[in-house]
């Protein structure tokens, strides 16, 4: 058999592929992205923390250096420059501070240039760092409340006062209230307390939580116990006939020719030991809030009678809530002025614009309480009945 040659197989092997598809580039461009951004957030976390190391470490060397000071010359040095024996306050390059004095206290603050965001201060009557600006000379801390959508923030502790004839609010014991105010000028002023960046006039949202606060603690209640007997409410019984500077600050019932048990007492604490002066009684105290429509109230009631919260039958519109159970303390929704919580002075049918105010004033009797609301007047009402208080 005779073999023949046959021609060789020929194999066709399938091209190689040497590149990227577009989707797998994409895919690529998309893994890199994510994994710089999270590089990135996690380099400015530890470039945050280490600033804020710096900035308490600053507080805590110049608190004790301002202590020194104080215990040498028997004050508080009036200036960063004068601190430390006149030499300055030590501090890190990338630290600024924000120096707040008296004689007898101060409150310092520290912000880093690498990190806008790290602020925090010490004072002398906390002795602790906290977190934020220093609080504005005469305003107290309040805690925020989640039922009226608010963060902690700073008060006057003090309705606010004026000096002369300047366009300042200051909160301090000294001086009557800042009265003969309308509710547009409150807002206008408000924010020219001095070393405050933010100060306003006291929203809805922030005079109820304050409310809710207090009316949670129990030393603030005649009975000693929440709901129970009353809540103090003020100088109402127009006994002195006119409104009370604060003459004795360590006494509540300063200027009222009372003296416990008796609900004149002008002061009221909260659940942070801070104290509060004349959230009810004294003078009415505007807040940002207007309406036009949705009053609560009785309907037929056009302003002619003042109304028992528990009797209210028109609910209104207002937000945030305005009503004792509001507050979602337990027993509020029965509460009445017997209570100390105030009345209701409204009218559901009114389409026209009003102005908030609460607290009630020196002559406002049983009406008068943290829970007082009056709605029946503009915005551009002033008179000597009417005051009011800066928030930040």
């Amino acid at each position: 058999m005779e073999l023949t040659d046959s021609p060789p197989t020929t194999y066709h092997l399938p091209p190689t592929n040497i590149g990227f598809t577009i989707v797998e580039l994409l895919v690529t461009v998309v893994v890199i992205g994510i994994i710089a951004a999270l590089t990135i957030v996690a380099y400015n976390d530890v470039q945050k923390d280490a600033a804020n190391v710096v900035l308490k470490s600053d507080l805590e060397n110049a608190s004790a250096q301002l202590t020194s000071d104080n215990i040498k010359n028997g004050s508080y040095p009036a200036s960063v420059e004068l601190a430390n024996y006149g030499k300055g306050l030590s501090q890190s390059a990338g630290t600024v501070f924000g120096y707040y004095p008296t004689t007898t206290s101060y409150c310092l603050s520290a912000t880093s240039k690498q990190s806008g965001n790290s602020v925090f201060h010490i004072s002398s009557t906390k002795g602790v760092i906290k977190d934020g600006l220093c609080p504005p000379p005469g305003f107290i801390a309040v805690p925020g409340s989640a039922t009226y959508g608010t963060s902690d923030f700073y008060v006057m502790k003090y309705e606010a006062k004026q000096v002369g004839a300047t366009t300042v609010p200051i909160s301090q014991a000294a001086g009557l209230p800042w009265v003969s105010i309308s509710q547009t000028t409150a807002i206008a002023n408000s924010p020219n307390v001095v070393g405050c960046t933010g100060c306003h006039l006291i929203t809805e949202a922030e005079w109820m939580t304050i409310a809710q606060n207090v009316l949670s603690v129990a030393s603030n209640w005649n009975g000693g116990v929440v709901g129970t007997s009353y809540i103090f409410s003020g100088h109402n019984d127009n006994a002195p006939a006119n409104a009370l500077a604060v003459t004795t600050p360590a006494d509540g019932y300063s200027d009222t020719g009372n003296v416990s048990p008796s609900n004149q007492k002008r002061t009221l604490t909260l659940t942070n030991g801070e104290v509060i002066w004349d959230l009810a009684g004294n003078v009415n105290e505007w807040t940002s809030g207007t309406v036009t429509t949705g009053q609560p109230g009785v309907a037929g009631n056009a302003y002619t009678a003042w109304i028992q919260w528990p009797n209210v039958t028109t609910p209104g519109t207002l937000s945030p809530s305005v009503f004792p159970s509001g507050t979602g303390i337990s027993g509020a929704s029965s509460w009445t002025s017997a209570n100390g919580i105030g009345q209701l002075l409204s009218n559901p049918a009114d389409t026209v614009l009003r102005g908030f105010f609460h607290g009630g004033a020196w002559d406002h009797g049983v009406a008068a309480g943290v829970l007082m609301l009056r709605l029946s007047d503009a915005p551009g009402l002033s008179n000597t009945f009417i005051g009011f208080r800066v928030s930040r």
